[in-house]
């Protein structure tokens, strides 16, 4: 059976609320117990990657709560915002299945309903990488899920390993503003042929989509690459091997681009500078931007 909340728009869900007004969602959040809340922020177009956060959710929190809403905050470039995939009716049904409890499906006046002039200050954290290649993305990461964590006051709030720096700038966002909420870390999902489950994928068309696994086959090579080149060295030959692949374009293999420290984001040039390395990298497989990692230490 579905329950919908006022106003909000006949989708197909079982056992499972639908809102799209703020205050009837804290209403009902008000009657439950703030330490069993879970809560997974996306953005839509859902796909298995979001379904394995909101089942982790499921499997550790007494309620979960999931938001779909496509944040014009983070969004530098407007095209990439209009071309944004938006699937309401089959979210739903994902959401459903996975066993969320509450959705919230917003307009963005209420999400935002004065203009939040907020600009936050991370240091170096988000200086580079989709820092320096989308200016003002990650602040509209921290304004609107800051504005969410209001919302929900969640105990647990559960992200994707795919998009790894805005993990830290969100760990970051949470120790900044001393909120009481953990920042669960999942792992990246993968389709068959390795590529990272993305919203994006779907704007692919089909030569693009058969070059893209051709990223991750590259990131798992670099891995063994790096017993025998330096990092910097390693950046070049990512670059290279990418693009050897004429549909492929990378933007950067970290910012540099190098692997980074997982810490801070930073370059290392020598694979002692950091107890843990992360490769990360960001390439347009025609006008679709896509973002991969890796641990290389």
């Amino acid at each position: 059976m579905i329950i919908f909340s006022t106003f909000a728009p006949q989708f197909v869900a079982k056992a499972m609320k639908i809102f799209t007004r703020v205050n009837e969602l804290r209403e009902e959040l008000d009657k439950r117990e703030q330490a069993g809340i879970g809560f997974v922020p996306t953005m839509g177009a859902l796909h298995a990657g979001h379904r394995s956060l909101v089942e982790r959710a499921r499997k550790e929190n007494s309620t979960v709560v999931v938001s779909v809403f496509v944040n014009p905050t983070q969004f530098n470039d407007k095209n990439d915002l209009h071309r944004y995939p938006r699937t309401p009716e089959a979210d739903a049904r994902v959401l459903e299945q996975a066993g969320a409890d509450f959705v919230l499906m917003p307009s963005v006046e209420e999400i935002y309903p004065e203009p939040d002039t907020r600009t936050f200050e991370f240091g170096a954290v988000d200086k580079v990488m989709e820092g320096a290649t989308r200016p003002g993305h990650f602040n509209g990461v921290a304004q609107v899920v800051s504005r969410l964590f209001d919302i929900v006051r969640p105990a647990r709030a559960y992200f994707g390993e795919k998009d790894f720096q805005q993990i830290a700038v969100v760990k970051a966002m949470v120790h900044q503003l001393g909120l009481p909420v953990q920042i669960v870390e999942c792992p990246i999902v993968r389709g068959e042929d390795g590529l990272a489950l993305s919203s994006r994928n779907t704007l692919l068309d089909k030569e693009h989509r058969a070059a893209a696994p051709h990223i991750y086959a590259t990131l798992r090579a670099a891995v063994e690459k790096s017993h025998e080149m330096t990092p910097d060295e390693l950046k070049a030959w990512v670059t290279a091997e990418v693009e050897r692949n004429p549909l492929l374009k990378v933007v950067y293999y970290q910012s540099g681009p190098a692997p980074v420290d997982a810490a801070t984001m930073q370059e290392v040039h020598d694979w002692n500078d950091a107890p843990r390395i992360q490769g990360c990298i960001a390439v347009m497989a025609g006008q679709i931007r896509l973002i991969d990692n890796i641990r290389i230490r």
